[in-house]
């Protein structure tokens, strides 16, 4: 009997993130607990997945009849947040899962306070410091 593979879909305008281990000591060497680590405001992770966006509709399709559907696609405002970008992002707002043994957490977009990306030549959105 074959054994199903299941996949993890992300939805709406979340985003997946691998959380990065977070710092088990200070500056000075000392040791914190995995409390004082859990209740840090930020944490930073890396995007293994998103969702599609939030779903719009165009305005033309807001005639006298709303509630036909005229176009069998539906369409999205896309996210910012890319597979394989470094997200810094708002602790209190991400919602922990383990899927198959791997802990990950679910951040909507607008909890992430910015991405850290490889240099593209070609998205005038990223700034060079």
């Amino acid at each position: 009997m074959s054994e199903n593979k299941k996949r993890l879909i992300v939805v709406g305008d979340r985003v997946l993130i691998q959380a990065e281990a977070g710092e088990d000591r200070t500056k000075v060497g000392l040791y914190l607990p995995a409390t004082a680590v859990d209740n840090q405001a930020v944490q930073g992770g890396t995007v293994v997945a998103t969702g599609p966006g939030n779903a719009v509709s165009a305005p033309t399709e807001f005639g006298g009849e709303p509630w036909k559907v005229n176009s069998p696609e539906p369409r999205y405002v896309p996210l910012q947040a890319r597979l394989g970008d470094y997200a810094i992002f708002f602790r209190s707002a991400a919602v922990e899962i383990t899927f198959e043994r791997t802990r990950y957490l679910v951040v909507p977009q607008a909890a992430i306070l910015t991405l850290v990306r490889e240099e593209d030549e070609t998205d005038p959105s990223l700034l060079d410091f």
